[in-house]
């Protein structure tokens, strides 16, 4: 029943339900208290009240995001307190008071200092907004880009306006059960001044050396950083808060890459959910910016989506445009038509390329390049499993998607089969569950599906920490888990500071990356991956719901994985190990294979998951493997050879697309100075030519 309410509230946990109950309860409560009257009463319920708002918002819960849709947002709940506080002072007999019309005056005031508040907030905030936003970019050392207001006055703004009402209310709270009116006309005092003061303290800020330089200004200041830096390879994306994975893939790659990189981003949202990276970032919201901006020394941009803005830059004809993905699977996605625009595709192998054959949706063949997926460079080869160690088996299921086919997910028909299959096996094995993180934000069944999963998971991790055949060295992981709050610690300390707190002025400003503290925490990170792996032991099963450990670092600590169809299979594969996927849709196996590339080296497994025995067996008997080889024909064919390694063939596909970018543009201007028609050099006479290019 709660997880029904949790859902159907739209709350991310119990304790957020809770928090929601309390302050919907707590309203008629007070009306409650106010009519009996009693004064403990109304206070009681104004104390949950605030409490249980301040939470919610601390949350960021999208209850509240509703409410404020259904005009209960926050000022409303804050003024129906106050006139809930004004009904019990009249039923106390206080109407005749000057108390009472001390506490309609000061609510009145109370509210007339809202607008100034408000628009001088607004104010300020369209002032310090960038027309670009940038990270890694010294754009501090060209042009003058004040503090934001101090004290985080601009940071929820308005719920710190009204929470000054707090002592106004406490005051006339303690005037109506005592009887006297000097504490209520203390706490007005005190409301009305730090009402009047916060409005106070922001006037400075929207006016003289307080804002940013114009966007001319700026505009020119990040032109004159790319003349001088003079980026090569830029990475253009567009996309929603959610999609910010698909850009964050490719970061460490523009990082490796030969050429100067640049990342370029057209929304801030993207901005503020961008890892950590030490290439440069430039946020350019509007096309007319974008189209302005000096990238003439750009020769190849990279397109990891299909998205509309992506036209903004694909009509600047003096670079090479390559779309490069976000994944490799054999959705339609992968072979959209739209990728005709692009004077290139890369692919991962020749899977990709096939894929664009069979689709004939106008890609020509000539124009794809396949070059591995870099990405997976984190992930090991196996070397089967290590003597005195039991089997690790990563269970990895994707989402229910956006059209609630059952046939999207193995959990909904399949989930717990599979899993109870492989924590009952005999000889024993090690279950990781590792869902996706969308799970169950589309359909019930699934997010039902999901709990049953983990609790199955947990029961066994449970029992299994009591049998004596699995005791672990309980010095090393105590050493283990001391090392993992040492290192959170360190990590929390290094990510910390300035570029992380402030407005989008400040943090285009402040946003550079250190690179010492960059490298110390990429070092961190892996000493992390090493010390939780040693703090869980080799045979604990474990629920891996968080960000960290991340998804290919279970792939090194597995020996075989169960999953569905997507683009984790396909990584997977680069492990050369023994994996299941499930045919949930019930297409039957030879249907199934043939539909979807990924799979034609995997055990395929049925709901009841019964073939679950072909996959252990492979596991624990790899010189027996009917699939070996074919895993590691698919693996070629899906993810291109191992030598050279995939960032050697994407560095050298962006210094060939490089040249012909070269070439045309030498060709145009020499046929520019004769006044001819343009014929391009060939790029054997532009390397001849021009032998930095490259």
């Amino acid at each position: 029943m709660i997880s029904t309410a949790i859902r159907v509230a739209r709350v991310g946990s119990a304790a957020e339900l809770a928090a929601a109950v309390l302050m919907i309860l707590g309203y008629p409560a007070l009306m409650l208290a106010a009519l009996i009257p009693s004064v403990p009463a109304f206070a009681a319920a104004a104390v949950v009240t605030y409490v249980a708002d301040h939470y919610l918002h601390r949350q960021a819960s999208y209850l509240i995001n509703r409410l404020s849709k259904v005009r209960a947002g926050l000022s409303i709940r804050f003024l129906i307190r106050q006139l809930l506080l004004i009904l019990l002072l009249a039923r106390m007999d206080l109407s005749d008071n000057l108390i009472f019309y001390g506490a309609i005056a000061c609510f009145i005031a109370f509210y007339g200092l809202q607008a100034p508040h408000g628009a001088v907030v607004t104010l300020i905030r369209n002032r310090r907004r960038m027309p670009v936003a940038t990270r890694n970019v010294d754009l501090g050392s060209r042009i003058r880009i004040p503090d934001a207001p101090k004290f985080g006055l601009l940071e929820r703004s308005a719920e710190k306006m009204l929470h000054l009402d707090l002592f106004a209310v406490v005051g006339l709270l303690i005037s109506a059960q005592l009887d006297s009116a000097v504490a209520g006309f203390i706490g007005i005092g005190v409301t009305l001044f730090l009402g009047s003061l916060y409005v106070g303290a922001l006037l400075p800020y929207i006016r003289g050396t307080k804002i940013p330089p114009t966007a001319e200004v700026i505009l020119e200041a990040v032109d004159d950083w790319l003349h001088e830096y003079k980026p090569q390879t830029v990475l253009c994306f567009s996309g929603s808060k959610d999609s910010a994975y698909q850009v964050n893939m490719w970061l460490e790659t523009m990082e490796q890459l030969d050429t100067r990189p640049l990342v370029l981003l057209r929304e801030r949202v993207i901005l503020q959910s961008l890892a950590p990276t030490k290439a440069p970032v430039i946020c350019v919201p509007g096309g007319v910016h974008l189209m302005n901006m000096d990238l003439s020394s750009v020769r190849v941009a990279l397109y990891a989506a299909n998205v509309g803005k992506n036209i903004h830059l694909l009509r600047v004809p003096t670079m090479k445009h390559v779309f490069i993905g976000h994944g490799d699977s054999d959705k339609l996605a992968s072979v959209n038509p739209f990728s005709k625009v692009y004077d290139e595709v890369w692919t991962a192998g020749r899977a990709g390329r096939d894929r664009y054959a069979i689709a004939d949706v106008g890609v020509r063949d000539d124009d794809i390049v396949e070059v591995g997926r870099p990405q997976l460079a984190p992930i090991q080869t196996w070397q089967g499993v290590p003597e005195g160690r039991i089997p690790t088996v990563l269970y990895a299921p994707t989402w229910e998607g956006w059209d609630n086919d059952p046939g999207n997910t193995s959990l909904l028909l399949a989930g717990e089969n599979i899993v109870k299959k492989l924590l009952k096996a005999d000889p024993p094995v090690r279950v990781l569950y590792k869902p996706h993180p969308f799970t169950g934000t589309v359909s019930a069944a699934a997010g039902s599906a999901h709990r049953k999963v983990t609790a199955l998971v947990e029961k066994a991790a449970i029992e299994r920490a009591s049998d004596p055949r699995f005791q672990a060295d309980a010095t090393a992981r105590t050493k283990a888990k001391a090392d993992l709050a040492r290192i959170e610690a360190r990590i929390s300390e290094l990510s910390g500071g300035p570029a992380d707190k402030g407005d989008e002025a400040e943090l285009t400003r402040d946003g550079v990356v250190d690179l010492a503290k960059y490298e110390e925490i990429a070092r961190l990170r892996a000493e992390w991956n090493d010390a939780y792996w040693t703090s869980v032991g080799t045979f604990e099963h474990r629920v891996i719901s968080g960000a960290e450990p991340r998804l290919y670092d279970c792939f090194n600590v597995s020996d075989a994985m169960v999953s569905d169809i997507s683009s984790v299979v396909s990584d997977f594969i680069a492990s050369g190990k023994p994996y299941a996927v499930t045919d949930s849709a019930k297409l039957g196996v030879e249907e199934f294979k043939r539909q979807n590339t990924a799979v034609r080296a995997a055990v395929i497994l049925s709901n009841k998951a019964a073939e679950l025995g072909e996959l252990l067996a492979a596991v624990r008997t790899p010189d027996a493997d009917p699939m070996a080889e074919d895993r590691k024909e698919l693996k070629e064919y899906l993810l291109g050879p191992d030598e050279p390694t995939s960032i050697e063939q994407f560095n050298t596909a962006v210094e060939n697309l490089a040249l012909k970018s070269e070439t045309r543009n030498v060709g145009q201007e020499r046929a520019a100075a004769s006044g001819e028609a343009a014929s391009p050099p060939s790029a054997e006479a532009h390397l001849s030519a021009d032998p930095t290019v490259g």
